[in-house]
């Protein structure tokens, strides 16, 4: 996505790189594939986090990088990586995409964060979510922000390369066992240290509020990841009215996500 034939979207501070593949008609229906903290969105794919496989060939499909991220350009302002932030980011840009769609949409991580916001902003919008490894949230994120201010502070003495050596010695969850580990963040050194604290001062939104979520809801989690505990996933299950939970402990697990993620959509087309 980063070469120039990729559309770039202008928002408040940024220029979102993103890409709309599939049938030229504007009616077909949209999936939005999203990404997490420091990736892009075409590396979900090598991650096993990229559930465009299986779809219809009837679907478009958009991808975009977030501010700051892959090819799209942002500043150097926690503020602006906030996830309420982002949810502005993606609805301004399916009103330029999919102008009066309501969309499929899936997203892990700080994807699933954005997601959560942007659909309690914009409930007509979406027509189903599909949540990914959910981050830490409340009681977890106090902790992980933590983390992450220290990372912000590292790169911006030490540099990237320091971040990266770090992050060697971090297994990885075992869904995750066979798949290359993406080392160097997709995110400018010079951004970094900002996308960072904008993680650690944002959280998922009240459970309250996200009870009152009415489009269908599906959530993958993956077993031993504290950054992506399970507990949040569980908690959204409990919170969303006919939520469906999966949880991945090995590869195989994991394989069986886009499967699942193509009959969800068919089940609520």
């Amino acid at each position: 996505m980063a070469d120039a034939r990729t559309p770039a979207f202008r928002v408040q501070g940024a220029a979102l790189a993103y890409e709309l593949t599939g049938p030229e008609d504007p009616d077909a229906p949209v999936f939005v594939q999203m990404h997490g903290l420091t990736s892009s969105a075409w590396r979900e794919h090598r991650a096993g986090l990229d559930m465009t496989a299986g779809l219809p060939r009837s679907m478009r499909v958009l991808r975009y990088d977030a501010r700051g991220h892959g090819a799209s350009t942002g500043r150097a302002v926690p503020y602006d990586y906030l996830w309420p932030k982002l949810a502005d980011d993606l609805l301004k840009l399916l009103d330029q995409a999919a102008p009066g769609q309501a969309v499929h949409a899936a997203g892990p991580s700080m994807g699933s964060a954005t997601l959560l916001y942007a659909a309690l902003r914009d409930p007509e919008r979406f027509r189903t979510l599909t949540l990914m490894v959910p981050p830490t949230a409340w009681e977890t994120r106090e902790h992980q922000g933590e983390s992450y201010r220290a990372s912000a502070d590292l790169v911006e003495k030490q540099g990237i390369g320091a971040f990266v050596r770090v992050g060697e010695d971090v297994l990885p969850p075992p869904a995750l066992a066979d798949r290359p580990k993406e080392r160097v963040p997709a995110v400018s050194q010079e951004l970094l240290p900002s996308i960072f604290r904008g993680a650690a001062m944002t959280d998922l939104p009240a459970l309250e509020d996200i009870r009152s979520i009415s489009a269908p809801v599906q959530v993958f989690a993956w077993a031993d990841d504290h950054t992506h505990p399970v507990s949040t996933a569980q908690k959204l299950h409990r919170a969303i009215p006919g939520c469906q939970l999966r949880i991945a402990e090995t590869p195989e697990d994991l394989q069986t996500w886009p499967a699942a993620t193509a009959s969800f959509l068919e089940r609520h087309s």
